[in-house]
């Protein structure tokens, strides 16, 4: 396996050179410029080369079990979570008012990059715990806020969302999860749910989940369909998160490439759940997190992209196979080939042109009121990777 070697010197590029970084920083009167951002970028990256990249092969392997109907994540996963949410980096772009740091979003959205190349098991768990911050935000009550937020963006308690059931995946006009009223204001939650990634796992901590289900007087289709917060523990007497909701796991879903990430089969039998947002507008309040989820799919995309672009040009540079062009010796490296070389630019002009310039209807690299400035850098290329050789 070639060691990943994160492309700061691209992101650094883009800042002074496209981005036009600093000046946008002083006009919006934040305390960082692109010296800032790229040391942190460098310590993010070696945080995923050094630590998550080596576990990102044995956690495939080993996966995560479900054990007694607890989920263990594969060896190792659980103090790398520790590490990096001690870190700070669970909070990095996230509001300051409930924990968080307030960098600038196109960092989180590099280090979402680096994490997805390094590790994307792992990196789907922060990932969506922002996803859910973000729904909460937008819609919550404010004592929902008060109690979830603060240890959701400092990454203590993890977040999930539940749509899909086996019998409503991409039309959830057919979805039949129910939302039973009590007398306190909370809901009973009853239903399955699948394919519900971080659904549940052994890092410690609260689980929040997201969940869509129909009240009593619920009208048809899609819009009859509210949102609830189902967490995991419930709080006791003294406010502790202490007590355990009626919610468990059915069983682990097998996804190629990411068999460490603890994709779970939820049971809800008569969980508490608070509604989230007004009644029958659950959908609308759900696409707050789920578009904030599309943008790190493509992000995701770019990740492993970039990855596998390093580990099939270091592997180029490694295998022997063939002789020299003009016939005169051999064996030679395969990226001595044409169409290796060929494959491999592809591949790279994929990511570097394709992925890495920040462009688009969602561009709010800086701030969500923020649109980005760009100019163009006649004759200027990032200088960390020129060739397929480099």
């Amino acid at each position: 396996m070639q060691t990943y070697v994160p492309p700061v010197d691209d992101y650094r590029f883009l800042m002074t050179e496209v981005l036009d970084f600093d000046r946008a920083m002083a006009e919006l009167g934040m305390e960082v410029d692109s010296d800032l951002a790229a040391a942190v970028l460098e310590e993010a990256g070696r945080l995923c080369a050094e630590r998550l990249h080596p576990l990102n092969r044995s956690g495939d392997e080993e996966g995560s079990r479900l054990i007694d109907g607890a989920v263990k994540l594969p060896q190792g996963f659980a103090d790398a979570y520790r590490e990096f949410q001690e870190a700070g980096w669970a909070s990095l772009s996230s509001s300051p008012e409930y924990g968080g740091q307030g960098l600038p979003f196109i960092l989180q959205l590099w280090l979402d990059e680096m994490l997805s190349a390094t590790n994307l098991s792992f990196g789907l768990i922060p990932g969506l715990t922002r996803g859910a911050c973000e729904a909460i935000n937008a819609h919550a009550s404010d004592s929902l806020k008060a109690a979830y937020l603060p240890p959701m963006v400092r990454g203590e308690w993890t977040g999930a969302m539940a749509l899909t059931e086996s019998g409503a995946g991409t039309d959830l006009a057919l979805l039949k999860t129910k939302a039973d009223p009590r007398d306190d204001g909370s809901h009973a939650i009853t239903g399955t749910k699948i394919f519900i990634s971080s659904g549940d796992h052994d890092m410690g901590g609260n689980i929040v989940h997201l969940v869509l289900a129909r009240l009593p007087d619920a009208p048809e289709g899609v819009k009859g369909i509210s949102l609830f917060l189902v967490p995991k523990f419930l709080p006791d007497a003294s406010g502790r998160f202490t007590v355990r909701n009626a919610m468990s796991v059915g069983a682990l879903e097998k996804k190629m490439g990411i068999h460490a990430q603890p994709t779970c089969v939820m049971n809800y039998d008569g969980a508490t759940g608070w509604l989230v947002g007004e009644p029958h507008k659950g959908l609308a309040a759900m696409f707050t997190m789920m578009n904030a989820e599309r943008l790190m799919v493509g992000i995701q995309g770019l990740g492993i992209a970039g990855g596998a672009y390093q580990q099939a040009a270091g592997y180029a540079r490694e295998r022997l196979q063939g002789r020299s062009a003009d016939g005169s010796h051999g064996p030679v490296a395969i990226i001595d080939h044409a169409d290796v070389r060929r494959m491999l630019l592809n591949v790279r002009a994929f990511v570097e042109g394709g992925g890495r310039w920040p462009v688009g209807p969602r561009c709010n690299w800086i701030a969500p009121t923020v649109t980005p400035t760009q100019r163009s850098a006649p004759g200027r290329t990032p200088s960390s990777r020129c060739s397929p050789r480099s």
